[in-house]
């Protein structure tokens, strides 16, 4: 739900209120013994703030896909991220040699 800011049009007090979208607009001001008609303003909004260290498109993952990726790392007989550096070890040390001359 939205924050809405008003001002009234009588002692020019200025607020916000927390509405829905399908809310009508207030019409009349919070103040003790006011009571002066209000108008909704214009404002940049909220915004989006992230704190932290970050969001990775794997922080979000379904359980069925972690349930599924855990299978299939396990039949695979490696060991997630290590068994794919050893296979680079491994296809480095198959290189052949140069030839001598």
């Amino acid at each position: 739900m939205p924050t809405y800011e008003y001002q009234c049009q009588k002692c020019r007090h200025t607020f916000e209120e927390f509405q829905s979208i399908k809310a009508e607009p207030l019409k009349s001001c919070p103040q003790k013994g006011c009571r002066g008609r209000v108008r909704r303003l214009l404002s940049a909004g909220g915004g989006l703030l992230f704190k932290g260290s970050g969001f990775y498109i794997t922080d979000y993952r379904s359980e069925g896909y972690k349930k599924a990726k855990a299978s299939e790392s396990g039949s695979s007989g490696g060991s997630g991220e290590g068994g794919k550096g050893a296979e680079k070890g491994k296809g480095a040390a198959a290189a052949p040699a140069p030839a001598a001359s």
